[in-house]
């Protein structure tokens, strides 16, 4: 063939489809628009996020940020082909981490990596990043769309992103009042939440043979469902706290569990002591126990097992936090205390 006759490469050519960003910056609007709070500075499309943070109401402000993603739990929300619930996640994880700072999250921004970009898919998960942004009260305030084919298939992406917050320099929550004798009080996950999903799917789809649309007994839903549970976003629960009382540190617990996230707060020389019987463990982690043939320790420095946020409270304010929990509708409970002892976890 003569070079004349051959076709001019295009970018769409090569998979890459700008008309289709183009769209789903379109179809995203209104979920973006949605979040925006008191701070934000004109709208998606630019080249940065802007927002004026109020500082008038902090003597040393602090900015806190995190990062974080959601692991291959996206690979449970491509075989169910749902895609409105793993942005909730996404903004989960970098919220709850640095709630546990004493910070009030102002900022979301997002990373979305696609094989080949679908303007309704991406409006799926960018609705699902919004409903987060809103359960925590932070704005979306940007993010970054990627087309890479050759690099994801065509049904598969991935996300990630980072929060930014504040908190006063003077309230924040590093664990260093924690003293022996304070009370561990534990906050509900709602099941698995954004971690050890890689076990979890050897466990059940490979070594138990079930698939998505299985349904167990201790289950009150489909297996794929039980598994796409959104992570639960622990702000709305725990702010009004802060402005009440003095917690003395807090732990989010992620991947590796009580057994590695707890002792993160501790000083040297102290020792959390949990009670695992004070609370009702939910059925899918027995589930995945008893397929895996998992020990308990295992478990335990794996998966959440029930509890996704720990607060540390003294003796003389934990009844008061568990009251003002009980009237907002929370079902916290005391899980254990800290005493002397090497920085771990200790089970009973």
């Amino acid at each position: 063939m003569d070079k004349q006759d051959k076709q001019p490469l295009t970018y769409a050519g090569a998979g890459v489809d700008i008309d289709a960003g183009n769209r789903a910056v379109e179809l995203i609007k209104k979920s973006v628009q949605s979040t925006y709070r008191p701070g934000v500075l004109g709208g998606i499309g630019g080249f940065g996020g802007l927002f004026a943070p109020d500082m008038t109401k902090y003597k040393e402000p602090v900015l806190v940020s995190g990062t974080d993603g959601v692991g291959t739990k996206l690979r449970v929300a491509q075989m169910m082909n749902k895609h409105d619930t793993i942005g909730i996640d996404a903004v989960a994880m970098c919220v709850n981490d640095i709630l546990v700072q004493g910070a009030e999250p102002l900022f979301y921004l997002d990373y979305l990596a696609l094989g080949k970009l679908v303007p309704e898919l991406v409006a799926e998960i960018v609705a699902g990043i919004a409903e987060g942004c809103r359960r925590s009260g932070c704005a979306l305030i940007g993010g970054e769309t990627a087309e890479m084919p050759g690099f994801y298939r065509p049904n598969e992406y991935d996300i990630a992103g980072f929060v930014v917050g504040v908190v006063e320099k003077s309230k924040i929550i590093d664990g260093t009042k924690i003293a022996r004798g304070d009370v561990l009080v534990g906050l509900p996950s709602s099941g698995l939440h954004s971690n050890g999903y890689s076990l979890v799917r050897k466990a059940l789809f490979e070594a138990a043979g079930y698939d998505i649309d299985t349904r167990l007994p201790e289950l009150d839903c489909t297996v794929g469902e039980e598994l796409l549970k959104p992570t639960r976003i622990y702000v709305p629960a725990v702010r009004p706290l802060l402005e009440k009382f003095h917690l003395k540190g807090m732990a989010h617990i992620t991947g590796g569990g009580i057994t590695e996230n707890l002792p993160r707060v501790l000083k040297q020389g102290q020792m959390a002591v949990v009670d695992c019987s004070a609370w009702e463990v939910p059925a899918v982690f027995r589930v995945i126990k008893e397929i895996g043939h998992l020990s308990e320790e295992e478990m335990l420095r794996t998966f959440n097992m029930g509890i996704g946020m720990v607060l540390v409270v003294s003796p003389q304010e934990v009844d008061a936090v568990l009251a003002d929990l009980k009237e907002r509708g929370e079902k916290a409970c005391i899980i254990g205390e800290v005493t002397a002892g090497e920085k771990a976890v200790r089970y009973k």
